[in-house]
């Protein structure tokens, strides 16, 4: 054990986990195309915002985006400029910020974890717990999955890993009856004007939510007081207060009333966009999303259930259980929206696997830790058949590499089916490594089949006339073209055939065809096909082929 805790001291965890965040979120980050529809939009404003050298007004092609503050942008904004240009279509300078985020929400929980661990267990003990913690985050696929698209939810994750640290440091240390650190509540604060600007009030409500809780729970607010809330809320509205007034004015008062109204209150009111599902929704959802920790998920809750007094426990509860109870009534549900509670529940989970089985542990128990186990088991079978099935169902890689990850994986599932009770930091990293590295880097960004915007725009850019005016695109209104062409995309319907000139050429959804040659029959004139792809168009699941067609006479 000697050995391993001389990994455990100064810079080496945190080098041993940003090896691992590189490892997971760097395969993929160039190859996999980007992504529609949130991707292909915040990085095609953040273009607009360099293009115009207006890095106030956020906007798609002529649209506003009044839904998110400006922070993600001019993160994105920042890392185009340094790595790339706005004319370049590759989408990795994009993501960066998410990279980052990512990485340093975990680096944030390993140290944050080891300083709220301190309560339950000896300094060694902490900082192992607090490893397997920061492992839990990294690997789990929904981290995996943001720290390579380019919005808004991994860098948010550092942001909140930070806040949530500082708020139950500040709660742990009133309680024990020790001074609190002027660092500490800098660090809160801090934490808390990054994710307005990030993503506007989420991470805000959550503190608030995670402090009311501890507060009405302990019949007692003074602990508070460490956090100085005056002090603090002059410097939030310092800090944003500029930038409020500027963009509320830039945007003629718009932009509260879309950020606040129509997507915020929208999203409580009814499921936005079709994003809707059943109370539970979030709790089935973890074991793919947490995935491979979803395996401790009975594990943590019940130890959160046994140890609700402790202070440290206490705290944990009080960030999961009110925003999750929330989460799962509000009726838009998007995967990435429960996120923000994956760092407490490692934290859960951690304690519990250090802890291990109790003595006289009731048969219920063991009953749950049974069946999340078979589910556990269940799901990653899943995810490795998904490696074999998607390449056969959208064409890409099948032979050698997915026959690879398949076996690998099932070995590796033994093994932590065998040992899961021992919470080995070093199983969880091998299990993910097995899955990502090859899927992400190899399997997904040849699924050919699957990335309709990237065939559409090599078919454009291939003819010698694209360039000039806008693409008129008719039945296809994804904004990943939009990117994808460099924004020179100009949507419509059939319709707009009666005002396209001889030589004009357009990209035509098939089903639209008929119409659109019946529009440019009045006026002497044909589309003349020139090349065409096919695919699915998986923002709505339909199968798409789509012609590129070139006015002329008859």
């Amino acid at each position: 054990m000697v050995r391993v805790d001389i990994w455990l001291a100064g810079w080496r965890p945190y080098l041993l986990l940003g090896g691992l965040c590189l490892c997971l979120y760097l395969p993929g980050m160039r190859a996999i195309p980007v992504l529609d529809r949130d991707e292909a939009r915040f990085a095609q404003a953040t273009r607009q915002m360099l293009e115009t050298g207006d890095f106030l007004n956020i906007r798609f092609q002529d649209e506003a985006r009044n839904k998110k503050p400006a922070g993600i942008y001019w993160l994105q904004a920042a890392a185009v400029s340094a790595f790339s240009t706005p004319e370049s279509t590759a989408i990795w300078p994009y993501r960066l910020p998410s990279l980052i985020g990512a990485t340093l929400a975990v680096l944030f929980l390993f140290g944050f974890g080891r300083e709220l661990l301190r309560g339950l267990t000896e300094e060694a003990a902490a900082a192992r717990m607090a490893l397997l913690t920061a492992v839990l985050l990294a690997t789990a696929l929904g981290t995996v999955a943001e720290a390579h698209i380019a919005k808004t939810d991994a860098a948010l994750l550092a942001a909140i890993v930070a806040g949530q640290g500082a708020l139950g440091l500040c709660y742990l240390h009133a309680r024990g009856g020790r001074d609190l650190g002027i660092g500490i509540t800098v660090t809160f604060w801090l934490a808390q004007i990054v994710a307005i600007y990030l993503k506007g009030p989420v991470e805000p409500a959550l503190a608030i939510a995670t402090a009311a809780t501890l507060s009405i729970a302990d019949r007692n607010w003074r602990w508070l007081r460490g956090v100085r809330p005056i002090a603090g809320l002059a410097a939030t509205a310092v800090a944003i207060g500029p930038w409020l007034v500027a963009i509320q004015r830039a945007t003629g008062g718009e932009f509260l009333a879309g950020s606040l109204g129509h997507d915020f209150l929208s999203k409580i009111g009814g499921a936005q966009e079709s994003h809707g599902a059943p109370p539970l929704y979030y709790l089935a959802l973890s074991l793919v999303t947490f995935w491979p920790g979803s395996l401790y998920l009975a594990p943590a809750l019940i130890h959160g259930w046994h140890r609700h007094e402790q202070p440290v426990v206490r705290f944990l509860l009080a960030w999961i259980v009110p925003a999750w109870v929330v989460l799962e009534l509000v009726p838009t549900k998007l995967p990435n929206y429960a996120l923000p509670l994956y760092p407490a529940l490692a934290l859960l989970a951690a304690g519990a696997l250090v802890e291990g089985r109790r003595s006289g542990e009731p048969r219920w128990e063991r009953w749950v830790n049974t069946a999340v186990a078979a589910l556990w088991a269940l799901t990653t079978l899943l995810i490795a058949g998904a490696t074999i099935v998607l390449p056969i169902r959208f064409g890409g890689v099948v032979g050698i590499v997915v026959t690879g990850i398949v076996s690998a994986a099932l070995i590796v599932l033994l093994a932590a089916l065998l040992y899961r009770r021992a919470g080995n930091a070093a199983l969880l990293a091998a299990l993910t490594l097995v899955f990502v590295v090859p899927a992400a880097g190899r399997v997904v960004p040849h699924l050919a089949r699957l990335w309709l915007s990237r065939d559409a725009a090599d078919m454009v850019v291939r003819e010698p006339g694209f360039g000039g005016v806008p693409l008129t695109v008719i039945g296809y209104n994804e904004p990943s073209l939009v990117f994808l062409l460099g924004g020179r995309v100009r949507f419509t319907m059939p319709d707009v055939a009666a005002t396209l000139a001889d030589g004009a050429e357009a990209l035509v959804n098939d089903r639209q065809a008929p119409m659109f040659a019946q529009e440019l029959a009045p006026r002497g004139l044909v589309a003349r096909p020139l090349d065409s792809v096919h695919g699915i168009d998986y923002s709505n699941g339909q199968w798409t082929r789509l012609t590129l067609y070139r006015i002329e006479p008859k």
